[in-house]
């Protein structure tokens, strides 16, 4: 008997655990299609970013006085919102087209960094036909007059805003650049979400020491990645059960899938490994899966999901530690 490899993730019924994440092979309905038929599980849309629109009205807006002086202040919020409706008309018909030509899943995403207008964007989003909406609350803090617990906060905030104006599962997609990352999954399921992923690849930046200027660093992730977001998945799926996972960064191949089940993970978010091999990557990557199930004497991905992660005081104490010592005893 072949092993299931269905799943749930965010209320949401997959046929399998490869959830191709919001990146260029996503922008279109067509790439979409074709990923369906590589054998994904669900897709999320590339995502509609509040920041790239706030930049171009400001370059727009510019442009405009240097090439003729203007006396209106509300030049730049009228291209603003210009933009954000062009922006947002667009994506509807993204996700519409995707609707109609997929059979999984379509996760709208939306990459924000404040409150304001981008909530109401959700029930558009909703009307449109998504299944779900991820928000992508990808940014740092920086500033002296940090208050602690400041940026956890502006997550409960988004989310419960959001969840104000649409019924869709919400899917919080949060950085490692937090404190404790279990008490945030705590606290985000306690406000509505349905799930959290594990975590966003932040913009990677390098210096290039010859014109002496900031250039973009190594823009994929690499099979190390993983060791991260694996660690605090196995931490986050013991400490709030009902909460459903998603692990990205640094699954590369099948054997991380299978690690990603085991520590808690109901599903990983995929991008650089369709990048560098195609879409051919999922059906190959599954197939390891459904071998390895086999091997193990598993009928379903139930089975072994979480079957390693932090309630187990042994792999609690690894997952949790921090020194090295241990483990680098024998190295000279």
């Amino acid at each position: 008997m072949t092993p299931s490899l269905k799943t749930v993730f965010a209320g949401l019924e997959l046929r399998n655990p490869v959830i191709i994440g919001s990146c260029g092979r996503t922008s279109q309905a067509d790439l979409c299609h074709r990923i369906d038929e590589a054998g994904a599980g669900a897709i999320v849309l590339k995502s509609l970013f509040e920041e790239n629109i706030v930049r171009r009205a400001s370059h727009l807006s510019t442009q405009s006085h240097n090439a003729t002086p203007s006396p209106h202040s509300e030049e730049a919020d009228y291209l603003q919102g210009y933009l954000r409706d062009e922006a947002l008309q667009e994506y509807l018909q993204l996700i519409r087209e995707s609707k109609r030509l997929c059979s999984i899943p379509i996760i709208a995403s939306i990459n924000c960094f404040s409150l304001g207008e981008w909530v109401e964007f959700a029930h558009e989003i909703e009307r449109a036909g998504a299944d779900a909406i991820e928000l992508n609350l990808m940014s740092i803090r920086t500033t002296v007059e940090y208050h602690h617990g400041d940026f956890e906060r502006h997550h409960i905030e988004v989310l419960s805003a959001v969840n104000e104006r649409t019924r869709l599962p919400i899917i919080v997609k949060v950085g490692a650049n937090l404190t404790n990352p279990v008490a945030l999954a705590e606290r985000l399921y306690a406000h509505g979400a349905a799930a959290v992923v594990l975590f966003n690849r932040m913009y990677q930046p390098d210096i290039d020491i010859e014109r002496m200027e900031y250039t973009s660093g190594w823009v994929l992730s690499n099979e190390s990645d993983i060791a991260t977001p694996l660690r605090w998945t196995g931490c986050v799926s013991a400490a709030v059960p009902k909460l459903d996972i998603a692990l990205s960064g640094g699954v590369h191949n099948g054997a991380a899938i299978v690690k990603s089940l085991l520590a808690g993970a109901s599903a990983v978010e995929v991008c650089s490994a369709i990048y560098r091999n195609s879409e051919t990557w999922i059906g190959q990557a599954l197939d390891f899966v459904t071998q390895w199930l086999n091997n193990h004497g598993y009928r379903s991905l139930l089975d072994i999901r979480g079957a390693m992660n932090a309630h187990d005081l042994e792999y609690a104490e690894r997952l949790e530690r921090v020194q090295f010592l241990k483990y680098f005893e024998n190295f000279a």
